[in-house]
């Protein structure tokens, strides 16, 4: 049975933090007057797709950012924590540079796709499965050939894109860092083992736009 959902995954607009290469985490940091800018001008791409949902991170960076979007396609934003950033514990606040010197070894290793706890936080499997059993539960209520928009965090969005597609947790580092407000979409297709998850675009700041290929 063809269902033809999408889900987007949203990162939220530049925060103060994002400028000072902080790190973030589930510090609670505003956008900034970028950020504010960034999230306007991504929305009204993104009220193209006629989204049917909008859910967000309950941060407010991501919030904010999807309330950009819901005044335009006047689509209410509910939010839920387990949209959030991954918890980095001590780690949250410091800058690139400090983290670099201070623990930089463990920090090497978490940025090759090591399934360690930032600071003491979550690790990356853990940051994937609450954000997972969100996207489900709400896609649940999004019909055939409608889009869920998923306003969230760098961190958690490559974790959740990673294993909505299947891959082992090893590979995951493979996907690149998202940049501020950008977006990538995955689409519902069939296959001979059910539905199925295919990445249409990744860190896009444009729309996916009809490919012909000999599998489709």
């Amino acid at each position: 049975m063809t269902h033809g959902r999408k889900v987007v995954f949203w990162r939220h607009g530049r925060t103060q933090w994002n400028a000072q290469r902080r790190f973030q985490g589930q510090t609670d940091i505003p956008l900034d007057e970028v950020g504010q800018e960034q999230a306007h001008d991504a929305a009204r791409l993104l009220a193209g797709l006629r989204p049917a949902r909008i859910i967000s991170s309950d941060l407010v960076r991501a919030s904010r950012t999807a309330q950009a979007l819901s005044e335009l396609v006047n689509i209410d934003v509910e939010t839920f924590p387990g949209l959030r950033e991954t918890n980095a514990g001590t780690w949250e606040g410091q800058t690139r540079d400090e983290l670099i010197a201070n623990h930089g070894d463990d920090l090497a290793a978490w940025a090759a796709g090591s399934n360690i706890r930032p600071g003491g936080g979550e690790t990356r499997m853990e940051v994937a499965h609450r954000v997972i059993a969100v996207v489900n539960q709400e896609i649940a209520h999004v019909k055939d050939n409608e889009t869920l928009i998923v306003v969230t965090h760098g961190g958690s969005a490559r974790a959740a894109i990673a294993m909505m597609l299947e891959l082992p947790p090893e590979h995951w580092a493979a996907f690149g860092v998202l940049s501020n407000c950008a977006w990538s979409v995955l689409s519902e297709q069939d296959s001979p083992y059910g539905p199925a998850w295919r990445l249409q675009e990744y860190n896009a700041k444009s729309l996916p736009v009809p490919a012909l290929g000999d599998d489709n």
